[in-house]
């Protein structure tokens, strides 16, 4: 018997809904399937205010993807400092940002061909 996967639509929902179970904020998911030579389909953004917030969202993150979807980050990085912590889903990669960080790189910048969408926070 084959596990079923779960949709890159469900990931992205319950990337979100992790997010959010901790308050991060300045979500954007950005569109990247148009353009070529990506690394993967989308791209999931937001902000905390403190290395501890962004080691929140992130665990907050993996956690309800595996309770949820049985999944797990194929890579992980920046978990160390917690400034910019990378998780790799495949098809969605998640980029958590402390806010001055985040302003520095300004990733959606250089992605300026995504179709960027805000996800309004609760």
């Amino acid at each position: 018997m084959t596990k079923k996967q779960a949709s890159t639509d469900d990931l992205i929902a319950v990337i979100i809904k992790g997010i959010e179970e901790v308050k991060g904020e300045h979500i954007q998911l950005l569109d990247l399937r148009e353009i070529e030579n990506t690394v993967c389909d989308y791209f999931i953004i937001c902000s905390g205010n403190s290395n501890t917030q962004v080691s929140a969202i992130s665990g907050s993150v993996q956690k309800m993807v595996s309770k949820e979807l049985k999944d797990k980050p194929w890579h992980i990085e920046g978990q160390t400092n917690s400034e910019w912590v990378l998780m790799d889903y495949v098809h969605v990669v998640v980029h958590v940002f402390q806010k001055q960080i985040r302003d520095y790189y300004d990733i959606e910048s250089l992605w300026g061909d995504a179709k960027i969408t805000e996800i309004n926070t609760l």
